[in-house]
């Protein structure tokens, strides 16, 4: 490759001599998509073929790398992200264009669930990731989950490549998965590599840019030989226009690309490749690949256009933080000659080495034994082990450079979302975003015995899961814990069970209701105690303002002169905080609306931080006794896959169950509709949808948004607290 055109693939780097893979040949990638589109398969099978495994596993038999929990292994569904890394070499292959041949690069790669109820695990892996493959089904392609992974990836601008998977299964459609990609969407997607055949006659793929067929040997089950050659008479013309139709796609985004197109020059392979990955990279582009992971097809050439296409830790914009008091914009320079600076995304209850803490560098260099400081907290803490993740094997490392991810054990005061940096480096980034829980149960441990036990389990349970929360409901004392889906419930009963060795009875899952207001209100709040000695004095005044429904709670202190001494603030906003998580009507937490701190008073002697705690708290109930509160609750989008012959029963069965219809699709013999389902109607549905369909049709949901609860409802769910 050209001097000339290597500058516009690599980017200067400011690397360590002693780090084994400089930041340019790093990729930090996801692998995310729809439940049961084949991701952890997809995942193995790139672990073997870059070496790290000699035996594939299946997630039928249990036996895959990265779906090590019992639980995973059990149900055949991956539960929580595993990191794994693995190396891949670009060999030179006749007949073929790579923009890196000769290089090795390590592939960092975290494999995400694909079911609704651990959305925050994808949610958290999106938010340090330089790049994403995202899998689709060539049978079922865009399904919601589909959509809500390219959400979330569009919510933290990681770029993408879109693998359309199971091209071996009966009914696969490339064009048509395509299609969906950019109008279900919006994404910008064109073919690189087209199958080579479809359902059982697929033999391998046709590189669109080179123009070259790889076939692979039917006799080696294992995938691992293939040959490169002419593309088969009956696929030229196909192949020829898909390349005429990616040239002009790029043309249309790409200055370069539209240069040659005007000037009616045929780009070379080298020119349009080098065209897709500077539009991959300012996330203007998503390249198509097809193949079956499960049939061992298409594999290696889709781990060549990762390392072609997505973006190493240099190509992508600076992280972007804040000052944590100033608030002034920070820019993080990714190069190991920075200040050390890391986010935390992830944390993990280990039953050999306790708490894990999962970290992507960003900059600077990390050794065992240095101090971090926490940005949130403002502690220090020195590190004194540090772990690279392969799964759920540990392997304890000295020093971890920009662009790494990997593990710190015995790190106490840390959540997920921490900001760690070097002493003097004040810098705070954008934590992960995560749902609301839609759903809660009661527990209690079958053992008395058990009761402290459980409360610690739960409380590591909460560390590591942003989407698990737990409470205690004030007037009967019950534990409630409160998740993202009875699966999501089930798993955490299961965990405690078999890792806490804590048995519990759980009741029927209930609906986590919200409650938010309809007008703006003034509350006033005062603890006045005295009783010989010193005293208790706290005055609150707040004014409390209706949001737009989704955006949550905020609050801000407008006091000035001092009637409230700042020292003193920081206890209100905890007061503020607790008050809203039971509300006045049914005991849900408060949400959408903001809460500013107008005024107060104190007393030089008597005040303290727990007076102007609780004054805090009088003042946000009295103020939801002016603002006219009322009651939300968690609105489900709903697919429903069925036999077209039975889609007049399953519209109106969701019908009744207060559904709203958004639209309804046909593939074939199969009817595809789409629906808007108040959680509380959902429960239940899965017999009953087997039953009027003699077991044929099949559906997913995921939460979508909150509602007003109708009258009657409400008025039914208050006669049934009173009982």
């Amino acid at each position: 490759m050209s001097s000339e055109l290597l500058q516009t693939v690599k980017s200067p780097a400011v690397n360590s001599p002693h780090r084994t893979f400089p930041l340019e040949r790093t990729r930090n990638i996801g692998i995310a998509a729809h439940i049961d589109a084949g991701k952890t398969t997809l995942t193995e099978r790139i672990l073997f073929y870059t070496g790290m495994i000699h035996k594939m596993g299946e997630v039928h038999e249990g036996t895959t790398v990265t779906d090590w929990m019992e639980q995973e292994r059990e149900r055949g569904i991956t539960i929580t992200a595993a990191a794994i890394s693995c190396f891949w070499p670009e060999k030179k292959e006749q007949g073929l264009v790579k923009l890196f041949e000769g290089e090795k690069f390590r592939i960092n790669i975290i494999d995400t669930p694909g079911h609704v109820d651990f959305t925050a695990e994808v949610e958290r892996s999106l938010r340090v990731l330089d790049g994403v493959i995202v899998v689709f089904c060539g049978v079922a392609g865009v399904q919601p989950q589909s959509e809500t992974v390219w959400r979330q990836a569009n919510r933290y601008k990681v770029p993408r490549i879109a693998f359309v998977n199971k091209m071996d299964r009966i009914g696969a459609d490339f064009d048509k998965v395509i299609e969906e990609i950019r109008t279900k969407l919006d994404g910008y997607a064109w073919p690189v590599l087209l199958p080579l055949g479809k359902e059982d006659q697929l033999r391998g793929q046709i590189d669109v840019i080179c123009q070259k067929a790889i076939v692979y040997t039917d006799n080696d089950k294992l995938g691992s030989t293939y040959v490169i050659t002419d593309i088969p008479a009956e696929y030229q013309a196909v192949a020829r226009e898909a390349k005429a139709k990616l040239i002009a796609a790029l043309a249309d985004r790409d200055e370069t690309m539209a240069e040659l197109f005007l000037e009616e020059k045929e780009p070379s392979p080298l020119e349009i490749k080098l065209a897709i990955r500077r539009l991959v990279v300012k996330n203007e582009f998503v390249p198509v690949v097809g193949g079956s992971a499960f049939r061992n097809k298409g594999v290696q050439s889709l781990i060549n256009a990762v390392v072609d296409y997505l973006p190493s830790p240099l190509d992508i914009d600076p992280p972007k933080g804040h000052h944590p008091y100033t608030h002034a914009p920070v820019e993080v320079i990714v190069s190991d000659a920075s200040k050390f600076c890391a986010l935390v995304f992830k944390i993990w209850s280990d039953p050999y080495v306790g708490k894990l803490v999962f970290f992507r560098v960003y900059s600077g260099i990390l050794r065992k034994g240095d101090s971090v400081y926490n940005v949130r907290t403002g502690k220090r803490e020195r590190i004194s082990r540090i772990v690279q993740i392969q799964a759920n094997e540990r392997k304890d490392i000295e020093v971890v450079y920009s662009g790494d991810i990997a593990a710190l054990v015995g790190i106490k005061e840390v959540a997920t979302g921490d900001t760690l940096t070097a002493e003097g480096f004040e810098v705070s980034l954008e934590p992960p975003v995560f749902p609301e829980p839609v759903i809660s149960m009661a527990v209690e441990p079958k053992a008395q015995s058990d009761r402290e036990k459980l409360s610690h389990s739960l409380q590591r349970l909460m560390e590591e899961d942003p989407t698990f929360r737990v409470h205690t409901d004030l007037e009967t004392g019950q534990t409630i814990i409160s998740g993202m889906g009875e699966l999501h419930l089930d798993i955490i009963t299961d965990r405690l069970r078999r890792e806490f060795g804590v048995s519990v009875n759980a009741g029927a899952p209930q609906i986590a209701y919200r409650e938010t207001i309809r007008k703006h209100a003034v509350g006033e709040g005062k603890l006045i105690k005295q009783s010989g000695g010193r005293g208790q004095y706290g005055h609150v005044i707040l004014e409390m303002a209706p949001l737009e429904r989704g955006n949550g709670v905020e609050w801000e202190s407008k006091i000035v002169g001092g009637t409230i001494p700042k020292e003193y603030i920081p206890a209100c906003f905890k007061g503020i905080q607790e008050a809203l998580g039971a509300g006045i009507l049914y005991g849900s937490p408060v949400t959408d609306l903001k809460i500013t701190i107008i005024d107060g008073s104190y007393h030089e002697v008597d005040s303290s931080e727990l007076a102007f705690k609780m004054a805090a708290i009088f003042a946000v109930k009295d103020a939801l006794k002016k603002a006219d509160c009322y009651l939300l609750e968690p609105i489900m989008k709903v697919e429903v896959s069925t036999p077209s012959e039975f889609q007049g029963d399953i519209l109106g069965d969701l019908t009744r169950r207060r559904g709203k219809i958004l639209n309804v699709e046909t593939k074939g013999n199969t009817s595809i509709i789409n629906a808007e389902v108040p959680l509380a109607e959902m429960f239940g549905y899965v017999n009953d949808i087997r039953s009027m369909s003699k077991g044929r049709a099949a559906y997913s949901m995921e939460p979508s948004h909150f509602e007003e609860v109708p009258v009657h409802i409400y008025n039914a769910l208050l006669d049934q607290k009173k009982k």
